[in-house]
């Protein structure tokens, strides 16, 4: 129904991690694979990483994201970039979203591994995580279900000698 308060967009700041290790025919990216609640058909692999809270940093939520997700545990100073900029607009729990969002890299040899439990994952993570998973190049390139962000669909080499400079993926229609 138009004018419903389930229509309405939510716009919020977010922030993702990139987090690589080397592997035997080239770098490893972690990835989780994931599922809409309100289409159990649509599953998806994507990042770790989310929304900002309250009065919190980029690099920040980043970090706590990528630990809540993954146990996996970095310091601030630890990530690179942001490497790319973008404002994705999505549809998730039939709701849909624009999130304007940083992306930075991050190395599994400078992290903190942290066991962890799908118990210790919040609400919506139990609800909607299926699997982690340590995948290739091709395995992003190849995936048979959506990536996000999409831009990982193509060769990773400039991830591996960041120049410096942010890209800006401007607006994003996943």
């Amino acid at each position: 129904m138009a004018g419903d308060a389930g229509d309405r967009r939510i716009h919020r700041r977010g922030a993702r991690v990139l987090l690589l290790r080397p592997g035997t025919s080239g770098p490893e990216m972690l990835m989780v694979r994931g599922h809409d609640p309100h289409d159990a058909d649509r599953t998806f692999w994507f990042t770790p990483g989310g929304g900002l809270e309250p009065g919190e940093t980029m690099r920040a939520a980043a970090v706590r994201e990528l630990a809540e997700e993954t146990g996996y545990v970095l310091e601030e100073d630890e990530l690179v970039g942001p490497v790319w900029r973008r404002v994705a607009l999505f549809d998730f729990k039939s709701r849909p979203y624009t999130q304007a969002e940083e992306i930075f890299v991050g190395r599994v040899a400078d992290a903190e591994r942290r066991s962890r439990t799908a118990s210790e994952w919040t609400e919506i993570e139990q609800e909607t995580i299926d699997e982690l998973a340590w995948m290739s190049e091709s395995d992003v390139r190849d995936a048979p279900i959506e990536v996000f962000p999409a831009t990982l669909r193509e060769p990773w080499g400039w991830l591996m000698e960041w120049d410096g400079e942010t890209r800006d993926l401007g607006e994003v229609d996943e």
